[in-house]
């Protein structure tokens, strides 16, 4: 079973997710701010991270920060409406998805399982590797590898590269990529263009930034040039 990390300072709120979570064959674990969910982070090892923005000690967005030094662990922000701001550097620092308060809980779970199961790729279990010039993806094993050089991506992250190179050379709308790697969520647009920013800078560590090329006017394509 799956192990989530819970990290919200409402108990009201914590409960009922952790009951929905558990109802749905889930293992959780709990913190009430910003400092125990990095312990707890550490010692567990969570599969999944619901992650609230406004907490005591550090902030979500810190919290945030922190666990992206040191993993891909897939992240859902809770975060208010108002809060949008927060909601936009909170995805530019690599968060997967988000969830806007007063949410349903099983709009949550809806999130949760849909996630996890881009993040396993279950569906993808007998794809074989698929490159574009230097840049190898291996759906089977999760992986991007630019010659001997391992790149560390998110799942949403992975999930668009891998859905680009499978169509070397086409340009596609932000619509259309929306679509394709996160179908589930409810996330504007513009969260394409965090996302692809967030994955072109670390193909610029590897010095192949400039295959992943913006078309004016129309979106984006993956090309070896």
């Amino acid at each position: 079973m799956s192990l989530v990390l819970v990290v919200e300072d409402e108990p009201e709120i914590a409960e009922l997710l952790e009951d929905y979570l558990r109802q749905s064959g889930y293992r959780t674990e709990r913190a009430a701010d910003g400092k125990q969910a990095l312990t707890l982070f550490r010692a567990a090892q969570p599969d999944l991270i619901l992650l609230d923005v406004m907490m005591p000690a550090l902030d979500g967005i810190e919290v945030l920060k922190r666990i992206r030094n040191e993993s891909t662990v897939p992240i859902i922000m809770l975060t208010a409406k108002s809060e949008e701001i927060d909601y936009i550097l909170g995805l530019e620092l690599g968060a997967d998805d988000y969830v806007s308060k007063p949410f349903r809980p099983k709009e949550v779970m809806a999130r949760v399982k849909a996630v996890l199961r881009r993040t396993h790729h279950p569906e993808q279990a007998d794809s074989a590797p698929v490159r574009v010039g230097c840049i190898e993806v291996d759906p089977l094993q999760a992986t991007v590898h630019v010659e001997n050089k391992r790149l560390e991506l998110t799942a949403t992250e992975f999930r668009l590269l891998h859905y680009m190179a499978e169509h070397e050379g086409r340009t596609f709308s932000r619509e259309e990529l929306l679509e394709a790697v996160l179908p589930e969520s409810d996330a504007l647009e513009r969260v394409i263009d965090v996302h692809l920013g967030n994955l072109r800078k670390k193909l610029e560590s590897c010095g192949v930034s400039h295959m992943l090329q913006t078309v004016r006017g129309m979106g984006y394509r993956l090309i070896d040039v």
